[in-house]
């Protein structure tokens, strides 16, 4: 598909969801729960923070999509989790599992594989060492960060995970990968300085979760949740060249709110891969 298709239908969902405000459920860590809410107004969804088990099951089935992260979780958080991925399951709610840190302890590996094991996960979003341990491959995390040093072959892992696990699975990093098992596309786009504010991959699970509240193919709906989240990144950075991440924080969302049908030219590139020659598993 060429450049100017690829924008112009990734368009056409930045418009479904600026128009929806689609109500995105998260269960998300404590650490980024404003930056989260914050992004998802921007871009122009309607975030929602509920996590009682009391209520989490009402929630998730009106929600558009629910995201459960992992970034900072007891045994009654995993429970809610499952409670309202059961929920949003019953009710064909997309259900999108950020893995943070998985690998890290065997209680946050154990937690996120509960997670899979009794939720029916529609997409997973993480780094490719939260990924890679998923599926039992064991790369090193340092805290809940990718050891950048193992970071090679994304491509054939977000394959093979989306084949094991069932789901579509979004690789993030250097370039973006995303794959559903059969085919994959490589997202090119983003900024360096989205590694130096605390929640950008979080958010972006989340930004992920209100374009698979209007497209129901979400190897499409990822793809274009990366591509712009990536196209905003870039824009950002260009705005604030030479200043620092918090400055970069504060245009980032600005950006995500000017995301418009021309966002994509000249600052995010989508390309189908060809798995025959770049390594794809046999299924």
């Amino acid at each position: 598909m060429s450049g100017n298709t690829w924008d112009s239908e990734l368009a056409g969902l930045l418009t479904k969801v600026q128009q929806q405000k689609p109500l995105v459920h998260n269960m998300t860590n404590v650490v980024v729960t404003n930056f989260t809410a914050n992004g998802l107004y921007a871009l122009g969804a309607s975030p929602v923070m509920a996590f009682s088990p009391d209520e989490v099951a009402d929630m998730a089935q009106i929600a558009g999509a629910l995201v459960l992260n992992i970034g900072t979780l007891s045994r009654e958080q995993v429970d809610a989790m499952i409670i309202a991925g059961q929920s949003a399951n019953t009710h064909r709610v997309p259900v999108l599992l950020d893995p943070v840190g998985a690998g890290a302890t065997p209680f946050r590996t154990d937690s996120a594989l509960r997670i899979m094991r009794e939720v029916k996960v529609s997409l997973v979003r993480g780094n490719a060492a939260e990924v890679a341990n998923l599926i039992g491959e064991v790369r090193v995390i340092k805290g809940v960060d990718a050891d950048d040093s193992a970071s090679g072959g994304n491509l054939e892992l977000a394959l093979r995970a989306a084949q094991r696990l069932n789901t579509v699975v979004a690789i993030t990093g250097e370039e973006d990968v995303i794959s559903d098992g059969v085919s994959a596309r490589i997202i090119r786009g983003g900024h360096a300085m989205l590694t130096k504010v605390t929640g950008a991959g979080c958010l972006l699970t989340s930004v992920l979760g209100a374009f698979a509240a209007v497209e129901p193919d979400l190897l499409l709906a990822g793809t274009a949740g990366l591509a712009f989240y990536g196209a905003a990144a870039a824009r950002a950075a260009e705005q604030t060249a030479g200043l620092g991440p918090g400055s970069f924080q504060i245009a980032f969302l600005d950006e995500l709110a000017k995301l418009h049908s021309g966002s994509l030219e000249g600052h995010a590139s989508i390309r189908e891969a060809d798995i025959l020659t770049e390594g794809s598993m046999s299924r």
